[in-house]
């Protein structure tokens, strides 16, 4: 698998390292034990496929000094992160669970806890999905169905961070979606939305606890789901990005990364939006 860059329009400045994945770590977050809840990426038959935005942010926060716990419902995309952590001499653990369902939800940070040692300092709720077309074309259980995955989860991992304690930041990935219609996908924009009102009172609520909240919303982004988006409705990359370009995973792991580090210490309840100045327009 390569990390490529996106095409980009003409004149459109060569990206960074960074931006590529070609980055060393600094020791942001040395000896920290980040869990990524959707860490793993979609088996595909794409042999050019990009970073998806949860692997890339399991494997810089751990070039970044952490202990990663991979959480993933499906087990060889949860191990297929850890793996790629541990051949670069990090330390990563893999844990499957289904956060769709509110038992395995509820239990997943004590896993993670469990496998790293006994704690969680940081906590990047990335997992999301979408179904349905148009309101007449989302069905209840679509609707229901996303909303579980999309908000529930994200609620009951908040709320196991607060109880929890000891859970210093945690950064929840909504999108621009959740800005700005933009899917066609109402049920998926509008849980995006509610990540933003989520975050807030998670910010509120968790600061006497020690605990801050963010979130990151990526716009347009060259990574697995996206390309499967983008093939089923091709007029998604024609949105007139400032910058020219899409974004890459990595560019989305580093505005995570920053607010899970004490770089971030006095900003919470905020969203920081990577797209490249697409809401700018």
């Amino acid at each position: 698998m390569s990390d490529v860059r996106p095409g980009a329009g003409a004149g459109a400045p060569s990206l960074p390292d960074e931006a590529l994945g070609r980055a060393p770590g600094r020791g942001r977050l040395a000896g920290r034990r980040i869990a990524v809840v959707g860490a793993g990426a979609r088996p595909n038959d794409d042999a050019d496929r990009p970073i998806g935005n949860g692997r890339a942010i399991s494997v810089l926060a751990a070039r970044e000094g952490a202990a990663v716990a991979c959480v993933d419902v499906v087990e060889s995309a949860a191990f297929e992160t850890a793996s790629r952590i541990e051949a670069e001499g990090g330390t990563a653990v893999a844990v499957v669970a289904d956060v769709a369902d509110p038992e395995r939800c509820a239990g997943v940070l004590e896993a993670c806890s469990s496998a790293l040692g006994g704690r969680v300092d940081g906590v990047v709720a990335n997992v999301g999905i979408g179904a349905g077309g148009g309101l007449r074309g989302t069905s209840v259980d679509e609707w229901d169905t996303t909303f579980a995955v999309n908000v529930r989860s994200h609620f009951m991992l908040a709320k196991a961070a607060i109880e929890r304690g000891g859970v210093a930041s945690m950064v929840f990935v909504s999108s621009v979606a959740g800005l700005r219609s933009g899917s066609r996908i109402p049920a998926y924009d509008t849980s995006k939305a509610a990540l933003l009102g989520l975050c807030r009172h998670v910010a509120a609520e968790g600061a006497r606890h020690g605990l801050r909240a963010n979130v990151v919303a990526p716009g347009l982004i060259d990574t697995p789901l996206g390309r499967v988006a983008t093939a089923g409705r091709p007029s998604r990359t024609a949105a007139p990005v400032p910058l020219r370009r899409q974004g890459t995973g990595w560019e989305v792991a580093y505005a995570a990364v920053f607010l899970l580090s004490d770089e971030a210490s006095y900003i919470t309840g905020q969203t920081l939006v990577v797209d490249g100045g697409l809401t700018a327009t």
